[in-house]
């Protein structure tokens, strides 16, 4: 079913539900598709269309507030196993092919203030950021339901794609300079977008990109969140809120359970996609926050290769009626695995419409779209 931005926001604030929302979040992982192929999936299955996911159509607020220009991209090698290439940053990255679909980066660029300011203005402010004829675009759509998105680079992702995961954590410490100019400058640029945009169309929801932590927690703490995010985030979501946006996301895969409270402080409202191998517990996280933190996700995504038993006892504590009174979207919590059967993901489907009281999945209803942005 398509949602509209009113019935979206409305679920996503806790305000009227009017039905809870199943998504497919992320897809497939590469492999699946030929493994769905040789188990007689259709074609509309292998394309995720056949199984009348939820979702509500987005558009992008016309608003860039990270990286321009850089280094023309080069491909240093191209083999059967992986391509090497170098990117707009100048690192070198790596691509497993049949494995991976993102390029892990080799190196990084900046290694102290110096190396840093070099890559500033890329990062600072200028009137062509702003498109306006996506703009217009985007108010028409939002005119007609589509969900208007805008976002910012992360306060701690951005760090490390240029230092790097260890050296970001150990700048914090000894050269917090650097990171605070760097987040300096993406708080600059994005209060300067976003008071120019928001005359025109006011984005329903904000979003950021951090993927800051793992299966033993973050890698940036409360002090460091105090010290050098909330001082980012906190501007710019006052001044969108301010303006009407009800949505302020992170995506961030791991553990974050610790460092929530801190990012409620900083603004957000949502977090996905919530993943339970690393530990996030969707119902111990609502019993804990409330109605102060909206998720996306939650539901194991190996719960499916456990048979169906394995399956409806994921479902029925996920989908208990607690979590159903508004603010979550259910989903897997990434990428469906390598080996998850077609069989069991097809019950999965169909359960999961069943507790949450959704009609049967009819043949010619079709429909999904990516629901992580």
């Amino acid at each position: 079913m398509e949602f509209t931005r009113e019935q979206y926001l409305e679920l996503m604030t806790f305000g009227q539900v009017e039905r809870p929302m199943f998504v497919e979040l992320f897809g497939p992982l590469i492999g699946l598709e030929e493994e769905w192929g040789a188990q007689g999936a259709s074609q509309e299955e292998i394309d995720m269309v056949a199984f009348d996911w939820d979702y509500v159509p987005i558009v992008h607020c016309g608003a860039n507030t990270g990286a321009r220009g850089g280094e023309k991209e080069q491909v240093l090698e191209d083999n059967d196993e992986f391509l090497l290439k170098r990117d707009f940053l100048g690192r070198t990255m790596k691509l497993a092919k049949g494995k991976a679909t993102i390029a892990l980066p080799l190196d990084y660029p900046v290694k102290d203030m110096d190396s840093w300011l070099k890559f500033k203005p890329m990062y600072s402010f200028c009137e062509e950021r702003i498109d306006w004829n996506a703009v217009e675009a985007a108010k028409k759509g939002q005119s007609e339901g589509k969900l208007v998105v805008g976002s910012i680079p992360g306060g701690f992702d951005t760090p490390r794609q240029l230092l790097g995961d260890e050296m970001t954590c150990v700048a914090y410490f000894e050269q917090p300079e650097v990171i605070h100019d760097i987040l300096a400058t993406l708080l600059d640029t994005a209060l300067k977008v976003y008071e120019r945009v928001t005359e025109k169309l006011v984005p329903d929801q904000l979003s950021v990109h951090e993927d800051l932590a793992g299966k033993s927690g973050p890698m940036a703490g409360p002090r460091q969140i105090e010290a050098f995010m909330k001082p980012y985030f906190r501007p710019v979501w006052d001044l969108l809120e301010s303006k009407g946006t009800k949505i302020f996301q992170m995506d961030t895969d791991g553990n974050v359970e610790t460092v929530i409270e801190s990012f409620l402080d900083c603004g957000l409202t949502c977090i996905y996609p919530m993943e339970p191998a690393a530990g996030m517990d969707v119902v111990e996280l609502r019993k804990k926050f409330g109605k102060r933190l909206a998720m996306s996700g939650g539901i194991d995504k190996f719960a499916i290769g456990r048979g169906k038993e394995g399956i409806r006892e994921e479902l029925e504590y996920k989908m208990q009626p607690l979590m159903r009174e508004g603010g979550m979207v259910f989903g897997l919590d990434h990428r469906i695995p390598n080996g998850t059967p077609l069989e069991d993901y097809r019950y999965y489907v169909e359960l999961g419409r069943e507790i949450l009281g959704l009609p049967p999945r009819e043949p010619g209803k079709q429909g999904w779209r990516r629901m992580a942005f």
